[in-house]
């Protein structure tokens, strides 16, 4: 056992610009403990006042708390409307007869900008319409409305998955579930917001400056997702909803339904509510990919129009004979595509969310709440494809465009593989939570929260990838031209010369086609989350201090199981006797083939050319077929590859591979105190908000490693490398702690009744995903001649730190209708750099070129320091009474650290996620009846660094996402005061995802996933 030890002391990341912040948050907090006697007045959220008693302002300031949650143990005993409305409580409710309540779109959006309008920070909120009737169908589509944050989505299923916010994403946001970190298994800290049901939240709160009572673990943003309870609706509540989906090209109506009933008991002592809820989404999604524009140099016998091409060897080895000639040394950069095809995916995605709560509010001064919140997804994804594979010094007659990009080649032997995957991933999340709050005195409020989760990816004996490839190669393959004929946002590349020997008409003869590989691998993770939170909370007039510690201990386990592991991925490789391989079984029976999918206009709207067509066959009846053939231990088995697989007994069983084995614990220890007060400047309101959070994190990283002791070439399969032989399973734990200050500031100066300023400034941090903190290198089995590859993490990653200034103005001209204008300024270090470096390892060499092995191996290390600025706007108009509106906004920002496509150098480094994004949402609603039009926009943008096939010689190659513009429409008519029908269009436009690499030219994916159409009912009682 191998142990490393790292402390890391944060406090020295106070000096400088950090230091001023932390003072003067301390200072400011201190000259104005003494706050001036100073009260808001205003008429509660969501309602109007329709017989005035006394004059009132044009807009009524709201009164409501700084954030969505309640902080007090009466709040939390009153209805939602009046916790959030305090002068409801005393006199001003509805029911008095000056009153009415509004519901509905209008009356949820009139809550959302009270809540923003009277927080302390920068937050954004999306409330329910009603028990039961969130806004979107979709967590991260609901949050896209908000100013400054963008989506990701899934391309084989077109659903929002993540959100990007200012320009950060992925681990950069956390998300809460009622103020509680959420377990996820998915590798990251983020959630997939795809495993939300959203048809029964409460609210949805994104803070983008920080709370320092709930968290400084996110430079993004914070996500509150708020569930409901029963006091927030006492009595007794019920709501169901029904309805049917279909995606055009599916063609088939799934369904999603969902109840929730509330209760609470006569003397209003004790409550419950219970709902679950039952989505299916079905979709089918055509993909054209590359994977990977793999960068490298080419010879100069290797390009078009070179005299020299018909003797070509291409070479970097100074010691061989070839390269005494100059037409092969390989010394002109560009970039190839590394593997080309084309798939149809089928995906059935079903989840189910239940939650339970009860809540005991024996007295005015005590509630105590516990909860159950679970969640299981299951996507099972069908999948048929073509796909060849190049090779950069196998390329002839390339030509390269200004760039470097190979835009036109031909490689001569190429093999065709026909694959069909059965996918199957099962998220499974449950959290307990106990909550009480005790109100001491009238001033003084104690709290304490606790809960434990757990996340399984792929429980069971689930196998998460079986699949099945066949095909023609060797003695079949093809002279193979590849062209790129324009920009990846409208064109995919055009093979020509394929088929089996270049004869494209028998494409898909099944007598010529025989087996490859059979490839099944599982991820199985879990995610153990313990948390504990306690506060004391002060209120006296308009003066209120918390102070609090929060504990939570994560517990992540890793292991990937697959056919690579024990090399039984290539037990019948070689395509068999018409490719005159030397194994493989060929032809297959008839029976496996179950028809085809047609690659004609495979892709509406994009240029390119594609085959014909690709197999739709079972990989599941594929093995078995193979398995039925018998025990090639205990028999002569014609076909099986007896050169390349040792112990394959006739089944395709997994192993583990041991350097995907990895334990991270990390808990972490916080104390934070807080300050608020309001007062007033020369009589305008000012409300002041200063505090400071203490974050100890300590890290255990335990992995498994090994090293290679060799490299062999397949027999069967001219483009692989196998390793039969490992070094000793050797166990390593690395230890690591680090301590950071996080202070806070918010300030908001209301200059009228209507128009108000606001500063803020922070620091905030997000710690490196749990998966980068492996201590090993892991090298995997399966390796491609001329790209190989290894990984490698980093048990000492420091977390990113973040300095935070925001400054802005909203102006609340009248009800429901306000503009605003932020700016923003976060200057960021110790960004993780997963680098690509050129390494051998363990003194490996290459069967193929008799020199040492050549491995792109990725690695994290800390890197550079980047500014990230922007601006949004926001504007939100509702016409009087008319029942007409919209919504629309804008987010602009850039950076000094922009991606450089001109660098070839392996540590470039650029800032992900930027991209400019607009949104508008047009609405009607009145009378019962509610018609909304969303129009979505983003910039490109730089997704990442990495991709599917990343084995290049320049450092790791980037992915960018396209431009998207995306159209959605839904529309509901309330029948009466119980039943509603409610439909959905989505995607309208027929908005296709797509990416590109280094150059826009250099297409990576495009997605086509159709359309999709929901219709449905909602009763509520």
């Amino acid at each position: 056992m191998v142990t490393k030890t790292r402390v890391t002391n944060g406090f020295r990341g106070l000096s400088g610009r950090t230091s001023a912040l932390a003072c003067a948050s301390s200072v400011l907090a201190l000259v104005w403990s003494i706050p001036a006697l100073a009260q808001d007045t205003g008429t509660p959220q969501n309602s109007t006042t329709v017989q005035p008693t006394a004059p009132q302002p044009a807009v009524p300031s709201p009164a409501v708390p700084s954030t969505a949650n309640t902080t007090t143990a009466a709040q939390a005993g009153q209805p939602q409307d009046i916790a959030t409305a305090p002068d409801a409580a005393q006199g001003n409710a509805a029911g008095e007869g000056d009153e009415i309540i509004i519901t509905g779109l209008r009356g949820s959006l009139q809550r959302n900008l009270d809540l923003k309008r009277t927080s302390s920070g920068v937050v954004d909120v999306i409330s329910a319409e009603d028990i039961g009737k969130f806004p979107d169908s979709n967590v991260a589509a609901a949050l896209q409305r908000l100013p400054g944050v963008s989506i990701q989505r899934s391309g084989s299923r077109g659903e929002p998955t993540g959100i990007t916010v200012r320009g950060f994403g992925g681990d950069f946001n956390t998300t809460l579930y009622d103020g509680r970190r959420i377990s996820t298994a998915t590798g990251g800290r983020q959630i997939d917001f795809s495993t939300v049901g959203v048809d029964f939240i409460g609210q949805l709160s994104v803070l983008k400056t920080p709370d320092v009572s709930l968290s400084s673990s996110s430079i993004g943003a914070t996500v509150d997702i708020q569930f409901p309870k029963p006091y927030d609706h006492p009595g007794f509540r019920l709501a169901a909803t029904g309805s049917g989906s279909i995606q055009e090209r599916a063609g088939r109506i799934v369904p999603t339904a969902g109840l929730l009933i509330s209760d609470t008991n006569a003397d209003e002592t004790f409550g419950v509510l219970a709902d679950v809820i039952y989505t299916r989404r079905d979709t089918d999604t055509n993909r054209v990919y590359v994977s990977g524009w793999p960068g490298g140099n080419f010879a100069p016998c290797q390009l078009a129009g070179n005299a020299g091409a018909g003797a070509c060897s291409p070479t970097s080895d100074t010691t061989s004979a070839a390269y005494a000639n100059p037409n092969n040394r390989q010394n002109i950069p560009g970039w190839f595509p590394q593997q080309y095809g084309a798939e149809q995916q089928r995906v059935k995605d079903e989840r189910v969310d239940a939650r339970v709560a009860f809540q005991y509010h024996p007295t005015d001064d005590l509630m105590i709440t516990l909860d159950n919140n679970f969640s299981r997804q299951e996507i099972v994804q069908n999948n048929y494809a073509f796909g060849v594979w190049f090779n950069q010094g196998d390329l002839r007659n390339v030509t390269l465009d200004g760039n470097g990009t190979a835009v036109d080649f031909t490689q001569a032997g190429t093999p065709t593989d026909f694959t069909a995957a059965r996918n199957t991933e099962i998220l499974q999340t449950n959290q307990t939570g106990l909550n009480v709050k005790y109100d001491v005195t009238d001033n003084l409020t104690l709290e304490a929260d606790g809960s434990y989760a757990k996340s399984w990816r792929n429980p069971g004996n689930v196998i998460g990838s079986q699949n099945g490839d066949i095909g023609y190669g060797s003695a079949l393959g093809n002279n193979l031209q590849f062209t790129v004929d324009g920009n990846s946002s409208g064109a995919f590349p055009t093979i020509s010369n394929f088929g089996p020997a270049g004869n494209s008409a028998a494409w898909a003869d099944t007598s010529l086609i025989g087996t490859h590989v059979a490839v099944n691998q599982t991820q199985r993770n879990t995610d153990e989350l313990m948390q504990f939170r306690g506060n004391a909370t002060w209120k006296q007039d308009d003066l209120t201090i918390k102070a609090g510690g929060q504990f939570y201990q994560d517990t992540f386990n890793f292991r990937n199981t697959s056919t690579f592991t024990n090399n039984f991925w290539q037990a019948y490789a070689g395509y068999g006797a018409p490719s005159a391989g030397t194994s493989g079984v060929a032809p297959l029976p008839g029976s496996l083939y179950q028809g085809s999918v047609s690659l004609n206009n495979f892709i509406p709207g994009f240029d390119g050319s594609l085959p014909p067509s690709v197999f739709v066959f079972s990989p599941v009846a594929y093995q078995n077929y193979l398995t039925s053939l018998g025990n090639p231990q205990a028999q002569n088995v014609p076909g099986f590859n007896y050169g390349n697989v040792t112990g394959f007994t006739g089944t395709f069983d997994e192993a583990v591979d041991p350097g995907s084995i990895l334990r991270v614990r990390e808990r972490t220890w916080s104390l934070y105190f807080s300050v608020n007060f309001k007062t007033e400047i020369g009589s305008m309101p000012f409300t002041f908000n200063a505090g400071v959070r203490n974050e100890n994190t300590n890290l255990v990283s335990t992995g498994q490693g090994r090293l290679p002791t060799s490299l062999v070439t397949s027999t069967a399969d001219r483009t692989l490398l196998s390793i039969p032989t490992y070094t000793e399973v050797q166990g390593v734990t690395s230890n690591s702690s680090y301590s950071y200050l996080l202070p806070s500031m918010d300030a908001k100066l209301e200059l009228t009744d209507n128009l108000i300023l606001r500063f803020d400034a922070s620091r905030t941090l997000t710690r490196p995903s749990l998966a980068l903190l492996n201590p090993v290198l892991n090298v995997g089995n399966g390796q491609r001649i001329g790209a190989l590859s290894a990984s490698g993490g980093n048990p000492d990653l420091k977390p990113y730190l973040a300095d935070n200034f925001d400054i802005g103005a909203e102006w609340y001209y009248k009800r429901n209708s306000y503009l605003s204008v932020g700016f923003f300024l976060k200057n960021v270090s110790n960004f993780v750099v997963g680098g690509v470096t050129r390494q051998t390892i363990n003194g490996l060499v290459d069967p193929t070129t008799g020199q040492l092995a050549s491995f792109a191996v990725t690695q994290q290390v800390n890197g550079p320091d980047a500014t990230v600025r922007g601006v949004e706007l926001a504007w939100q108009q509702v016409f009087g009474d008319t029942g007409f509106g919209f919504q629309a906004n804008a987010t602009f920002v850039n950076t000094n650290r922009p991606y450089d496509d001109k660098n070839i150098s392996q540590t470039g480094f650029a800032v992900t996620g930027l991209a400019n994004s607009a949104n508008f949402v047009g609405f009607y609603d009145k009378g019962g009846f509610q018609f909304r039009t969303a129009l979505n926009w983003r910039d490109k943008y730089l997704l990442q660094f990495g991709q599917n096939q990343n084995t290049g010689s320049f450092g790791a190659e980037p992915t960018f996402v396209n431009q998207s513009f995306q159209i959605d429409l839904t529309t509901s008519y309330d029948i009466n005061k119980h039943f509603s029908v409610f439909g959905e269009a989505l995607n309208i436009n027929n908005n296709q995802q797509s990416t590109h690499g280094r150059y826009d030219n250099q297409l990576l994916d495009v997605f086509d996933y159709g359309r999709r159409y929901t219709a449905g009912i909602r009763y509520r009682f």
